[in-house]
């Protein structure tokens, strides 16, 4: 099933099972209202288990950049094309938010974004690796955001 974000109206679907899905809509709307202000574009996630190559190739670049294995379990992914640059965002039930941001051309930026939905602990997995930085934003309250970036191809 596929979710058109509204950032007007934020809703938590597709987010229910999250102990912080009220945090983690707002999370997902502050990505859609940012595609929709800069881009032009509707955010349109899907359930993590309708696109398994889009929540497979995240959890590649993770582990073959860093080693890393998120535990929690995927519950919505999307991607996003435009201006040459291939963005892949995958929203986890613990409210976790990862984004792969790959520019298509060579050279191009790259890098893999983290963000922590308001109110969640830092992942286990990530807590000793990365600083987090903090951003107010109206929908999502507090955000823990921190990076990496991307070496590899992909």
């Amino acid at each position: 099933m596929s979710y058109v974000v509204d950032f007007v109206n934020v809703s938590t679907v597709g987010l229910e099972s999250s102990p912080v899905a009220d945090a983690l809509a707002g999370l997902r709307a502050n990505e859609a209202r940012y595609f929709a202000n800069k881009y032009d574009h509707l955010f349109t996630t899907h359930a993590a288990a309708d696109v398994p190559d889009l929540v497979g190739y995240v959890r590649r670049v993770l582990d073959e950049e860093r080693g890393l294995v998120i535990a929690s379990p995927p519950l919505e992914a999307t991607e996003v094309l435009v201006d040459g640059v291939r963005w892949t965002y995958v929203f986890y039930e613990s409210g976790l938010a990862i984004n792969v941001l790959y520019t298509l051309e060579p050279g191009g930026k790259r890098a893999v974004g983290f963000k922590l939905s308001d109110g969640m602990d830092v992942p286990e997995e990530l807590a000793d690796k990365f600083k987090f930085a903090r951003q107010k934003s109206k929908l999502a309250g507090t955000i823990r955001g921190s990076f990496f970036v991307v070496k590899g191809e992909y």
